[in-house]
């Protein structure tokens, strides 16, 4: 038997309920989770974070810190997004840049492909992208919502 392969998962939540869905996802028993995610097949955690400096550069907010970091010490799978990427993110979906540079969600996905060694093409890339721009949109901080990172195998 195949050692399961690693997937990051992306969803929007409070602090409390992200610890109980890191709980669940560390336990295995993923399927019974609510609220909306995006799970993406074989990526980690660094190439979240290295999604994270291509949309900041998309949107000319380059230079932002991007790195992910630890939410509590029970679960070293789970991760926060620092506010600069999800405030990148969700501009990402309405970007008009002045020099016509074209969709800039195309352009991140293609470049995050051409940069990591992802397991999927820049297609599939989009997609993922594109999902990950409407969570970060879906961010409400009046509600103490946050966006987190999953990452595990």
């Amino acid at each position: 038997m195949s050692a399961p392969s690693p997937f990051a998962e992306v969803f929007v939540s409070t602090h409390a309920g992200a610890l109980q869905r890191a709980s669940a996802l560390d336990s295995g028993s993923a399927s019974s989770l609510d609220g909306e995610a995006v799970r993406i097949p074989g990526v980690s955690d660094y190439e979240i974070e290295q999604l994270g400096s291509l949309v900041g550069t998309a949107v000319h907010a380059g230079g932002a810190d991007y790195e992910l970091s630890m939410v509590d010490v029970s679960s070293d799978s789970l991760l926060a997004v620092p506010p600069a990427m999800i405030r990148a993110l969700a501009e990402l979906l309405a970007y008009e840049s002045d020099e016509g540079e074209g969709d800039a969600v195309e352009r991140v996905a293609a470049a995050w492909v051409d940069q990591e060694d992802l397991p999927f093409d820049a297609q599939e890339a989009y997609r993922y992208v594109e999902q990950l721009a409407k969570l970060a949109a879906d961010v409400d901080d009046s509600d103490r919502q946050e966006l987190f990172v999953w990452a595990g195998s």
